[in-house]
This record gives C-alpha cells, sequence and structure tokens, in this order.
C-alpha cells in the first residue's frame, strides 16, 4: 500500500471528529508532547510490539517539524500498516494536537495487544475492523450512493444510511466493506453540505 506521509491520508469512509478536545497526552513534568515523541517513545514501539510491518504515518504537519510543537489546523493522524499479512489501518482526529492523536492510537494498540494478553480474545478478532480498504474510486454525487433524491430530507437521509449499512456490514454474510465505506463516505459529504 503507498500511503503519503504527508499530507493526511484519512481513511476512506471514516467519519471525522466534529470538535476536539485537550488531550491529556504530556510528558512527566507537564509539558506538551512532540511529535517526534509521541511517534518514537509511544507509537512506532507499540507497533513494534503488536508486530507491524511497512509503517507509514500520515498527518498534516512536515515531517521536518516533528521535533517542534507547531501543528496544523487539521490535527488528525493515520498509521497505515501491515499486520499478519493484512493492510491495516489506525487513525485519530479527536484531540487538537497531531502528536496527541500519534499518542492516542499508540495507547489503543496497547490496550489490543492487553486484550490478547488478558484471555479476552485474539489479536486477529481485536484488529479485524481496521482493515485498511482499497482507496476509493471518484466519489459519485453522495444522493446516488445512498439511493435517495438530492432534496432528501436529514431524516430520510439518515435511515437510508442506517440501512444500507446494516446490509452491507462487513461481519453480515454477503457483506461488502468498500460500498460500506462508499456509503459513509457519501453521508459525510451530506453533512458537510448541512444536509443531515
Amino acid at each position: 500500500m503507498n500511503v503519503p506521509a504527508y499530507p493526511l491520508h484519512w481513511p476512506p469512509g471514516w467519519a471525522r471528529a466534529k470538535y476536539r478536545k485537550r488531550a491529556p497526552f504530556k510528558y512527566a513534568n507537564g509539558a506538551r508532547l512532540r511529535i517526534a515523541d509521541a511517534l518514537r517513545a509511544r507509537l512506532l514501539p507499540e507497533l513494534e510490539r503488536l508486530g507491524a510491518s511497512d509503517i507509514t504515518v500520515s498527518s498534516n504537519v512536515r515531517p521536518h517539524l516533528y521535533d517542534q510543537l507547531g501543528d496544523s489546523a487539521d490535527p488528525g493522524a493515520a498509521v497505515y500498516f501491515t499486520l499478519k499479512g493484512t493492510p491495516t489501518v489506525l487513525a485519530c482526529d479527536r484531540w487538537d494536537r497531531s502528536a496527541d492523536n500519534l499518542a492516542a492510537i499508540a495507547a489503543h494498540v496497547e490496550a489490543l495487544r492487553g486484550q490478547e494478553r488478558w484471555g479476552v480474545g485474539s489479536l486477529e478478532q481485536a484488529i479485524a475492523g481496521y482493515r485498511a480498504l482499497p482507496a476509493m474510486p471518484a466519489a459519485d454525487a453522495w444522493w446516488n450512493v445512498l439511493g435517495v433524491p438530492p432534496d432528501a430530507t436529514g431524516m430520510v437521509i439518515r435511515e437510508k444510511r442506517r440501512q444500507l449499512l446494516s446490509e452491507l456490514h462487513p461481519d453480515r454474510s454477503g457483506g461488502d466493506p468498500v460500498r460500506a465505506a462508499a456509503v459513509n463516505a457519501a453521508f459525510a459529504q451530506a453533512e458537510k453540505e448541512g444536509r443531515v
């Protein structure tokens, strides 16, 4: 998988956070994390323990600025990697800084590894929902993807999305993760246009 490190390559079909907040990720002395430390001291060691390979970290912060505290208007971060031969992605944009979103992904990986250690489930079960989907082709108009008229109400749009996702969910027999991602992307576009 060829995923650019800069600019941010957000996973197709993944919803974006509407609001961001300040994160609790800090150094022991209380200072805010730098991106370089979130990567080198937190995320990359966790991915190594997980057994990940072919790691690509994508954000809107240029790599030569990782040692600074500066950030971009879009602090989201996505990490693409291969796990046991399966392309996988984890992404976060809940926090107001890229360093904090990377630290959150690292904490999530640590929790996934814990599930396996604690005997709750296998790593394959825990990571199944994070398979990286192939790049989406040029998108059709959101209303065509959802199968609703362009002037559909928000209630109709939400109901159609719910119906389509229940049919297309990857865990369902006959599910289609690529079409499900297209439905989510179309719904996100409708939201962006203020239709939902």
